[in-house]
C-alpha cells in the first residue's frame, strides 16, 4: 500500500500516464477496472502525451530541420524518432492514429537497408535497440521489420555479454538498449535466442553492479536521476530493465537499489538530478549544438516520473 501522500501525489491533479501506471502497477488494480480505464483513455487527450502530440505536423512528424524537411531524427531532441519514443513510455499505442501516423513513417523510411535501423545493413545498437523498445510497445511486434531488429539485437552482442554504440569487441553499460528492448517483449514471445542473449546480457550488467564499467572506472552522470534519457544511461535505467527481466532478487543490485534509496526525499518520492544530456567533457556522445532538451519536469523537484519507476523497481526488487 502507498502512503496516503505518496498516493495523492501520484493519483491527485496528475497526468493520466502516472496515474495509470500507478493504478496499474503500484496498486495492482486490473485494466477492466473503472478508474484504470477513465486513466488510460486520458492518455493523449490530457497531460504530457498531449501536449506532445499538439506538437505534431500534419504529415505525422516532429520538428526538422528547414534544409531537412524529411529528418526524423533531427533536430535532437524534438525530433519524431525522440517525442514518439517518449509516447511509448507514457502508454500510447497505435490504436491512436496520430501515433499510428508517426510510426507509419519511422517504419517505411527507416526499414531501407541503406538506412539499417530496424536490422538491416549498417544498424546501430542504440538506435535500433531504442527503435525496437518503442515499436514493441506500440504495438509492432508482429511486424517483420521488428523482427528483424531484435534478431539483429541478438547478433550484435559481445563475447562479454554487452552490446556498444561505437565500434569495440566489448560491451558497456552506457548501450543498454538491446536489454531494454528485450524486456518488453512478452516472455511468451522470446525466442530462444532472445532468452539466451537476455541471460548473458544480464550478466553483463549484474558483474558491473550497474554503477562500474568492468575495470572499476565510472562516470558521474550514470549515478544520477534523468528522463527523458533518450539514448543517455543511468543507473535507474539499469535497475529498471533488469528488475523487469526478473532479476530483482540479484545480491550484485543491492548497491545500486542502496543509491536509489539514498535519494529518496523525506516525503516519499524522488526528484531528477539533471535533464540529458548530461554530459561530461570528454563524454564522445557529445553532439553539436542546437540541441533542444525535452522535459516534462523540472529537475530538483520532486517528480511524479522517477517517483513512479523507483517504486515499480523497489517493488520488483521486494524492497517495497
Amino acid at each position: 500500500m502507498l502512503a496516503a501522500k505518496l498516493r495523492r501525489f501520484l493519483l491527485q491533479g496528475t497526468d493520466p500516464s502516472v496515474r495509470y501506471f500507478t493504478l496499474k502497477d503500484l496498486c495492482d488494480r486490473p485494466e477492466g477496472e473503472s478508474q484504470v480505464k477513465a486513466a488510460r483513455a486520458e492518455i493523449g487527450r490530457k497531460g504530457w502525451a498531449w501536449e506532445i502530440l499538439s506538437l505534431q505536423e500534419p504529415s505525422g512528424q516532429w520538428a526538422t530541420y528547414r534544409d531537412e524537411p524529411t529528418n526524423l531524427y533531427l533536430p535532437k531532441y524534438t525530433s519524431t524518432n525522440f517525442l514518439l519514443l517518449v509516447l511509448s513510455d507514457l502508454g500510447m499505442t497505435r490504436k491512436d492514429p496520430r501515433v499510428a501516423r508517426a510510426a507509419k513513417l519511422l517504419l517505411d523510411r527507416w526499414s531501407d537497408p541503406k538506412e539499417g535501423v530496424w536490422g538491416e545493413a549498417g544498424a546501430e545498437t542504440c538506435i535500433t535497440g531504442n527503435g525496437v523498445r518503442m515499436m514493441v510497445r506500440l504495438g509492432f511486434l508482429e511486424d517483420p521489420r521488428i523482427q528483424r531488429g531484435i534478431d539483429w539485437l541478438v547478433s550484435a552482442q559481445k563475447s562479454d555479454g554487452g552490446w556498444h554504440c561505437w565500434r569495440s569487441r566489448t560491451g558497456t553499460l552506457a548501450a543498454w538498449e538491446a536489454m531494454a528492448a528485450f524486456a518488453v517483449i512478452p516472455p511468451e514471445s522470446r525466442s530462444a535466442p532472445v532468452v539466451r542473449a537476455i541471460e548473458r546480457g544480464a550478466e553483463f550488467f549484474l558483474e558491473r553492479g550497474l554503477l562500474h564499467e568492468a575495470d572499476g572506472s565510472s562516470y558521474q552522470p550514470w549515478w544520477r536521476i534523468h528522463y527523458p534519457n533518450h539514448y543517455y544511461y543511468d543507473f535507474l535505467v539499469g535497475l529498471d530493465f533488469l528488475t523487469a527481466l526478473g532479476y530483482g532478487s540479484d545480491r550484485r543490485l543491492r548497491p545500486a537499489l542502496r543509491l536509489l534509496e539514498r535519494k529518496r526525499g523525506k516525503d516519499g518520492w524522488w526528484r531528477l538530478d539533471s535533464v540529458q544530456p548530461d554530459l561530461e567533457a570528454s563524454d564522445p556522445y557529445h553532439h553539436p549544438p542546437p540541441l533542444y532538451p525535452v522535459m516534462l519536469e523540472y529537475p530538483g523537484e520532486p517528480s511524479r516520473w522517477a517517483t513512479l519507476t523507483a517504486l515499480r523497481v523497489l517493488r520488483r526488487a521486494g524492497r517495497c
